[in-house]
């Protein structure tokens, strides 16, 4: 099955994980991301678990900080257990309970979500989670981060103390290590490269810019114009930076997805599936989707905002470049930007303290980036027609010609047919007869002076 989706080799984080992980060992896995590091916990924990299950209680639980992250790990967990009759479960909040509890009362093996609607369930008494046997924290270090601390702890406590506990990350901070200490039993800790290599893919290709905030979505309009780009995926800083840039780029006449905290999960859902199927060239986002959200062939990464610290550089940058392809990761530095650049390049060692001030015209950013000399910022007017000899009869006139009455008048206003009435000069006949009755008026008599 994994070789019919193109996986026929391993990745060095598989490569060390997956024996120590078949044997029950716990372990810390650490690996720059787009690795593969879904598959290093996924494959063991799938061989590991019984199939039948012995009861309706799952048996293993996966931890995200993301929902997105969350719905991803579930369809590779779905296609690496494609025909084994596993079941598995994607928890997450922002929808209904109802599908959820249904699949839980049903009975699953693997249950993925995130903290938040994983606790709720818990404390529902829907989510029994004392049959756990593989326990998994992915992206442990965002977890953190995004304050779910005390509820990871709330979950793993709820958790045998009899089971497997595997923590992945990208990054290895202090808070992650006490709580590797606090939850792991003599864990072996695997890192897929060495000290002294740069944290950064090899195979993505990195421009930094000093560049206007106002000529910044010239620039990604005549990116967008490249023909080397396919798939691009814009960081902004805020949710409002993200729809005002993307309401720009749809003025432009691009197509382009949005995904940020104020929108409704239903809406998420909907625009990076578009963004998946091509629908989309472009999806502006927060660093909401900087984390595990793996898209074929994103062959493009821009920081539109400069990121808060290196953490957050790498995983943005880390959308492209992945599982051995090449891309490339351009990042836009605001005058006001520079001095937290330059802590972010002097922590990752990238070579770019200065960077070079450039503009939408700027023959060296059109030059490096592979942008058209003619390129606008803008796609092509639409075709308009030229009129022809016969008169165009418009549908209004259609509309009124087939249903108006005499003494009627229709206007088309907002998309609605409003009838007004006007003034006619027929007279009505008050009673039944061959000639009207005129009726006399009553004269009031005058006022004696």
């Amino acid at each position: 099955m994994l070789a019919e989706n193109g996986i026929t080799y391993p990745f060095p984080i598989q490569e060390q994980a997956i024996p120590i992980a078949l044997r029950g060992t716990d372990l810390i896995g650490q690996a720059r991301t787009g690795t593969g590091k879904t598959l290093a916990f996924g494959l063991p924990l799938l061989e590991r678990i019984t199939i039948p299950a012995p009861d309706s209680r799952p048996q293993a639980l996966v931890m995200c900080p993301t929902r997105e992250l969350a719905l991803q790990v579930t369809g590779d967990l779905e296609t690496a257990s494609s025909g084994t009759g596993v079941r598995v479960l994607t928890v997450y909040g922002g929808v209904g309970y109802e599908p959820q509890l249904d699949q839980l009362a049903s009975g699953v093996d693997v249950v993925v979500g995130t903290p938040g609607r994983l606790l709720d369930l818990m404390n529902r008494g829907s989510l029994d989670l004392s049959a756990i046997s593989i326990l998994v924290l992915d992206e442990a270090d965002e977890m953190l981060d995004l304050g779910f601390l005390p509820d990871v702890q709330e979950l793993v406590r709820a958790t045998p103390t009899e089971r497997q506990t595997m923590l992945f990350s990208a990054t290895m901070p202090a808070a992650i290590i006490s709580l590797a200490r606090a939850n792991l039993n003599q864990p072996i800790n695997i890192r897929a490269e060495s000290q002294h290599e740069q944290m950064t893919v090899p195979q993505t290709t990195q421009f930094v810019y000093q560049a206007h905030d106002l000529d910044k979505p010239s620039i990604v309009g005549k990116l967008l114009q490249s023909p080397d780009v396919t798939r691009v995926m814009i960081f902004c800083t805020t949710k409002r930076e993200v729809q005002r840039l993307a309401d720009d780029l749809t003025e432009r006449g691009f197509r382009v997805g949005s995904m940020h905290g104020n929108l409704s999960q239903v809406l998420r859902e909907k625009s990076l599936a578009k963004f998946r199927a091509g629908k989309a060239q472009a999806i502006v986002c927060t660093d909401v989707a900087a984390r595990g959200i793996d898209v074929d062939n994103v062959t493009h990464v821009i920081n539109y905002g400069c990121p808060d610290d290196e953490k957050t550089y790498l995983h943005r940058i880390g959308r492209t470049g992945r599982a051995g392809r090449d891309g490339i990761a351009i990042t836009l530095v605001d005058w006001s930007d520079i001095p937290r650049w330059k802590m972010i390049d002097a922590a990752l060692n990238l070579g770019f303290p200065d960077p070079v001030e450039a503009y939408s015209t700027t023959p060296q950013l059109l030059a490096e980036l592979g942008i058209p000399e003619d390129a606008s910022g803008r796609q092509a007017a639409p075709v308009i027609r030229e009129p022809s000899d016969k008169p165009v009869k418009h549908s209004r006139d259609k509309h009124q010609d087939s249903h108006s009455k005499p003494g009627r008048r229709q206007r088309r206003s907002n998309g609605v047919v409003i009838k007004e009435k006007t003034e006619t000069t027929t007279e009505t006949p008050t009673t039944t007869g061959d000639k009207p009755i005129r009726r006399r008026r009553r004269r009031r008599p005058a006022k004696a002076e």
